[in-house]
């Protein structure tokens, strides 16, 4: 396991870990809600479009299309937030993540079926449903709500099963280390929250 870590860590291209570091300060400032996370995010995501398309993976690349075109609405709608004297954090209704994780399942479900048909996809379903979780669970990011953190621990913990299964062990402790900030994070999130409701008029 240490010998397959390190030989795909001697593996990484420069680009890659400006990539894997750039996605890592997007989280971290992501925390403490600096909107600057955006345009960290919005970098990443733009040089895994790069890398994506060149090593012939059109889905992924379109992903991360997705993911520059969220850092730019992130980043206006964290701008709006920012003008509040109090930071703004907010959570979505239940019957509303419950219509979200019903879709997410339901989607998944069909790529899934494609994926078992058309390619030779190892965990079709679990691909699938972290896929679709990461575009709902971005746009949680971008309106602020406090439940995005809650939803990435599910997301990064199976990302991190997928990436062992398929021996993948430096992207899988990346997945760690991702688990770890958004604990973090939804603590942060939880504390703003907290005090906005608290300073809310009755």
């Amino acid at each position: 396991m240490i010998d397959a870590f390190l030989s795909q860590l001697a593996a990484t291209t420069p680009l890659e870990a400006v990539s894997v570091v750039l996605g890592l300060v997007y989280l971290l400032l992501a925390v403490r809600r600096n909107r600057l996370c955006w345009i960290a995010g919005g970098l990443a995501s733009a040089i895994v479009v790069y890398l994506s398309a060149r090593a012939l993976l059109p889905m992924h690349a379109a992903l991360n299309v997705y993911y520059v075109g969220m850092s730019v609405y992130g980043f206006v709608r964290w701008k709006k937030d920012s003008e509040s004297s109090t930071p703004i954090v907010t959570r979505l209704p239940l019957q509303a993540h419950l219509a979200a994780v019903a879709a997410i399942a339901a989607v998944s479900a069909l790529s899934a079926h494609w994926l078992a048909r058309e390619t030779q996809a190892a965990w079709p379903f679990l691909d699938s449903f972290t896929t679709w979780g990461s575009l709902f669970t971005t746009w949680l990011v971008a309106r602020s709500k406090l439940e995005n953190w809650l939803y990435w621990l599910v997301i990064d913990t199976i990302q991190a099963f997928l990436f062992i299964a398929q021996g993948l062990v430096f992207l899988a402790l990346l997945f760690v280390v991702y688990l770890v900030i958004a604990v973090a994070g939804f603590f942060s999130w939880l504390k703003i929250y907290r005090m906005r409701v608290s300073a809310s008029p009755i």
